[in-house]
């Protein structure tokens, strides 16, 4: 409990997915059961894609919570170590005050520093403002790939109204990954982070 008068300090925490406190995992799902409610409750992410689950609490309470996840791609015949976000989501009750905002720049700069090369990820069309304002930027007529090379699932695929954004950070040459088609293929189990 704080001092009256001042309020509980707002602290970003990560942990390996798996290794999330399970009262804050409980809370993290349940931030995303009711923002999807048509899947039904989220599984876990592959572990292949090394999940790092980022929660943004106060006094106990998660506000918001993402999970970024990261593999190597090859693009335009050049590896790199790619990271991205997935399962973006703020509590309802503390919407438009910052904190995903907050949240999805804290990930950015964690990526960052973790020695990835790029961050890549899509969104819907909508959201790019509020992504943009995160620290991310768009990159126009690009399309990630995901699924895998057998069963691709294009984020330009019928019915998606998806934008990508990224952020690169080891390289600043970044023209091949505009107006371009990235083979991320991150699997079955997330078919596009």
């Amino acid at each position: 409990m704080g001092t009256p008068g001042r309020l509980p300090p707002v602290e970003i925490m990560t942990f390996p997915e798996m290794e999330t406190p399970r009262g804050l995992r409980e809370q993290a799902l349940e931030l995303q059961r009711v923002a999807w409610p048509g899947l039904g409750g989220r599984r876990s992410h592959d572990p292949a894609l090394r999940p790092v689950s980022m929660l943004l609490v106060e006094d106990g309470k998660v506000l918001a919570s993402l999970d970024i996840l990261s593999k190597e791609i090859v693009h335009a015949g050049v590896p790199y170590r790619a990271g991205g976000l997935s399962t973006v989501v703020a509590h309802l009750g503390a919407r438009r005050q910052g904190h995903g905002r907050r949240l999805v720049r804290a990930a950015r700069t964690a990526m960052a520093a973790s020695g990835l090369d790029l961050g890549l990820f899509t969104c819907d069309r909508p959201l790019l403002p509020f992504y943009e304002s995160a620290g991310w930027q768009h990159l126009p007529g690009t399309t990630l790939v995901g699924g895998t090379p057998s069963a691709p699932f294009p984020s330009d695929g019928p019915g998606f109204d998806k934008v990508t954004l990224g952020s690169f950070f080891t390289f600043t040459d970044h023209r091949s990954f505009v107006n371009a088609r990235i083979d991320l293929y991150p699997g079955e189990i997330d078919k596009l982070w």
